[in-house]
């Protein structure tokens, strides 16, 4: 298991909250939710330090942002799901490219399932959500990988 050290656990707590102010701050309501930009932040953090940072940052923020926007009901699963979705998503090397279909995959569908639990209109409101969820993170992963190539290795 891998320890981690006081810098470790600052560098997460602030890509953290960076992630969830990112994301509440620019938010886009949809009848059954959120989007955000969320997914920037997991992504950013998949791409630079791997995919027990990513589980941490996006379940971290996920969580926040539903506390924070008024969605309590939300918190739990988006714990989970953006969690699963740094986590895949940080896959290196040949794995990488299924990691991260895989981390798109878990978050648009876990949103899904999720929405037609939850939603009394069911599997109808969950498949309008599918296509928009789609765009976060496809969003997300540009911007991501963009702020990876660009900021210096060090940040």
């Amino acid at each position: 298991m891998t320890k981690y050290n006081t810098q470790d656990v600052a560098r997460l707590a602030i890509l953290g909250a960076l992630s969830a102010v990112l994301g509440f701050l620019l938010k886009l309501p949809t009848p059954t939710g959120l989007l955000t930009l969320l997914d920037v932040g997991i992504f950013f953090t998949a791409f630079r330090y791997g995919k027990r940072d990513a589980a941490i940052v996006g379940g971290l923020a996920g969580f926040l942002i539903d506390l924070l926007s008024g969605y309590p009901q939300w918190m739990f699963f988006s714990l989970l799901i953006h969690g699963t979705q740094g986590y895949l998503a940080g896959f290196k090397g040949k794995s990488r490219l299924v990691g991260l279909t895989l981390a798109s995959l878990v978050m648009v569908a876990g949103y899904a399932l999720v929405s037609a639990l939850l939603l009394g209109d069911g599997w109808r409101a969950a498949l309008t959500e599918v296509l928009p969820n789609l765009s976060q993170n496809l969003v997300g992963l540009v911007v991501g990988y963009i702020l990876h190539r660009t900021l210096p290795e060090k940040w």
